[in-house]
């Protein structure tokens, strides 16, 4: 298969900040790669030089088989861009907007209005093609927002975090809408801060880190990485934690994790049930009581943890990259 994206030692700075340091990467047409990152790896940064919104102090990239600053014009009519919040005029109707962007495309004022009703259905906002984007909910707002994005029906596609704000129902749904587009072709690019979206729509995963990158393969590989088990359990009493954590230090393989406030250890294992049979007599003869406990794989959260020593931000679904600063 051949390399839709493609970028070579990209740097890009602010100032004293070193917002890319050498990034490369490449995707495959007709795969998803999900970019994923801490606040201030680089994500946004790096969908902005792809998209010619930026151009990058040093190294080069190719989208479509485009060079992003040498092509940048031709570029622009074979990619498609939904940002981290709706670019929308609220003022005109879902319909009107599409047609907008279909003018600035050149793609004629009959093309546009067809293919505004064609995205319209296939977004299932036709009955709400003539009303105001501003009555709009937040759901339809990303649906009419990435419909915009592929008025032109590109071949490449950028989706900066475009579930965030999203209710479940209404992310599940986008979700739909993007394995549709891959599977009709599309070459998709998207960073997000939801683990499940990764794990669920990407063919392979690449995590960045204060512009580099870390860590780079398919969600299987990356959780390979991290390797062994993960014993789960919920202590029935709190001053029994710290008990608990030195109990467990003997079998654990990495740094137990707890959260005070659910009673909860996470513990990094080699083995599977065996340990886990230890664990819990361990446990009993340390007089530890045990309300839950269970073994599992490893999470691409705890992927995410391992290699960047950060909690995944995705808790607050409401907090927005703040463009790689």
């Amino acid at each position: 298969m051949n390399d839709a994206i493609t970028a070579e030692g990209l740097v890009k700075r602010y100032g004293e900040v070193t917002a890319l340091d050498g990034l490369s990467f490449s995707v495959q047409q007709g795969t998803v790669l999900a970019l994923l990152g801490p606040n201030g790896a680089g994500k946004t940064t790096t969908v902005r030089v792809l998209t010619t919104l930026l151009r990058p102090d040093d190294g080069r990239a190719t989208v479509a088989g485009h060079d992003v600053v040498r092509d940048a014009r031709r570029l622009r009519a074979k990619i498609g861009l939904s940002g981290q919040y709706a670019a929308v005029d609220e003022h005109l109707t879902g319909a009107e907007n599409l047609e907008m962007v279909g003018r600035l495309y050149h793609l004629g004022a009959k093309r546009s209005r067809e293919r505004a009703r064609e995205l319209l259905e296939r977004f299932d906002l036709a009955d709400a093609a003539d009303r105001p984007v501003k009555g709009y909910s937040g759901g339809m707002r990303r649906r009419i927002d990435l419909a915009g994005a592929l008025v032109a029906d590109p071949p490449v596609l950028f989706l900066d975090e475009p579930t965030t704000g999203l209710d479940p129902r209404a992310r599940a749904a986008l979700w739909d809408t993007i394995s549709e587009l891959v599977a009709g072709g599309s070459t998709l690019l998207l960073t997000t801060q939801y683990m499940e979206e990764a794990d669920q729509l990407a063919d392979r995963i690449l995590v960045v880190d204060h512009g580099r990158a870390i860590a780079r393969g398919t969600a299987d590989d990356l959780k390979d990485q991290v390797g062994g088990n993960r014993i789960e359990l919920t202590v029935a009493d709190a001053a029994d934690l710290d008990t608990a954590r030195e109990t467990l230090a003997w079998v654990a393989v990495g740094a137990i994790r707890t959260v005070p406030e659910s009673l909860q250890l996470t513990v990094p294992v080699s083995e599977g049930a065996e340990a886990l049979h230890r664990v819990l007599g361990g446990l009993a003869d340390a007089g530890v009581r045990v309300r839950d406990a269970g073994l599992r794989r490893p999470t691409l959260d705890d992927v995410y943890l391992t290699l960047t020593g950060h909690r995944t931000p995705g808790a607050d679904p409401h907090q927005a990259e703040e463009a790689a600063r």
